[in-house]
């Protein structure tokens, strides 16, 4: 077995080729990579299925559907590679030009970060979209999964680093760490002078270990408490409809919906609704039911579990929504100052003057008006693929594409010049 350390030497290796291949060559090999992909369908599936029977008695239902691969998803995968090979290509652009008066001139120039690590958990996909996207902006890729997907994640490393070999490039481009101990992640998180940049993608526990232990450059991202609020100017079959899609579409992804806010004025009217579309109408379509945890305001309205102390800190993953009623926009927002993880909020309102006061004042790395919370994502905002979604301000906020894997550098032309 490989060790952590000889990988990240190894990967050293790789930087400058990766640094100086130029856009066409780049897009080229996630084309490779793409086709390999597909082309390795049957072997992923099939580790994914030992991972998937390991897996089984372990996590939560609801969990399993994150570790899942099927053909869909596996095709899904090699479509975001192509799309991010469509992209332009982020390294070399001048991002701003000076000429100074005595004829100096200096460019800002956009250049990849180096060496970008991944830790990871229960998402297979994670692994072809962090290597299309730090391929793509001159970046190499050491991924670190959990073990519950190893299978999986090595299927469709070995698949990549075909396609990397197909394009020319160096294998090590991509690499998978093989220890699946928790040594190996804080040798990620300490490796000073070997990786420029650690993204941590997974629950809140895997993100603050990360963030209390790195001394290599870290980005937070992931753990979403999204919240969707219902103003009194709402359509209110818009909102059911939002909703229900930010809730149930996909709970166990970070943009889903985890708490509901309902104006006073329509919350009679609007939580019957509610209720109706995401408990009866499910339980008698065979569907799981959404528990409702409700404070005590919409308790005197509608039926459900009365919210527990937390239940509007929680990240569910699971059909649970926390519900309140407020007195108005302007409480809606205070509530998602005190709760809100800073992923994605949404307002469901006619009113256009309360939108823009909630798009102004919600400090969030996605804001939406009449829209669901599960649009955050890279895909969907046209990214390719996302190596996740940072909820920080700095270097990168929103979902991380292409721009946010590079960092820039100042050249400076002079003819002679001396200060």
């Amino acid at each position: 077995m490989m060790t952590t350390h000889d990988m990240l030497l190894a990967a050293q290796t790789a930087r400058e080729a990766l640094a100086n291949a130029g856009g066409e060559r780049k897009a080229e090999a996630l084309r490779c990579m793409a086709r390999r992909l597909l082309a390795h369908t049957e072997d992923i599936l099939a580790a994914n299925g030992q991972d998937m029977e390991a897996a089984r008695g372990t996590m939560p239902e609801v969990m399993l559907d994150r570790l899942a691969l099927n053909k869909d998803r596996v095709d899904a995968m090699a479509d975001g590679m192509l799309q991010a090979a469509a992209l332009p290509d982020p390294v070399g652009r001048v991002l701003r030009r000076t000429e100074r008066p005595d004829g100096l001139v200096i460019q800002r120039v956009s250049v990849p970060l180096g060496v970008v690590a991944i830790i990871y958990e229960s998402r297979p996909n994670v692994t072809a979209d962090a290597a299309a996207l730090t391929v793509m902006s001159g970046n190499v890729c050491v991924l670190r999964c959990g073990k519950e997907a190893w299978r999986s994640c090595s299927a469709i490393v070995r698949a990549l680093r075909e396609g990397l070999a197909e394009a020319g490039l160096p294998e090590e481009s991509v690499s998978l760490v093989e220890d699946t101990s928790r040594d190996s992640a804080r040798e990620l998180m300490t490796a000073s002078g070997l990786i420029d940049l650690l993204i941590p993608r997974g629950g809140a526990g895997l993100i603050r270990a990360c963030v209390d232990n790195a001394t290599v450059p870290c980005i937070q991202t992931g753990t979403g408490i999204c919240h969707v609020y219902v103003d009194a100017a709402a359509d209110l079959e818009k909102a059911l409809a939002i909703v229900e899609n930010a809730k149930t579409s996909r709970p166990s992804v970070c943009n889903a919906e985890e708490v509901l806010l309902v104006h006073r004025a329509v919350a009679d009217v609007f939580l019957p609704m509610l209720k109706k579309r995401l408990v009866d109408d499910r339980a008698a379509a065979g569907k799981r039911p959404v528990e409702l945890r409700l404070d005590e305001r919409a308790a005197a309205i509608i039926p459900g579990t009365a919210a527990g102390e937390g239940d509007f800190d929680r990240e569910f993953l699971d059909y649970i929504l926390a519900v309140a009623v407020v007195d108005d926009v302007h409480a809606a927002i205070d509530h998602i100052a005190a709760h809100s993880t800073g992923h994605s909020d949404a307002i469901v309102t006619e009113d256009a003057a309360a939108a823009e006061l909630f798009t102004r004042s919600v400090d969030s790395a996605a804001v939406y008006v009449n829209a669901s919370t599960r649009f955050t994502d890279g895909g969907e905002f046209g990214l390719g693929c996302e190596m996740g979604i940072s909820t920080q301000k700095l270097h990168a906020r929103g979902p991380m594409g292409l721009e946010e894997l590079c960092s820039y550098k100042y050249i400076v032309r002079g003819d002679g010049h001396i200060r």
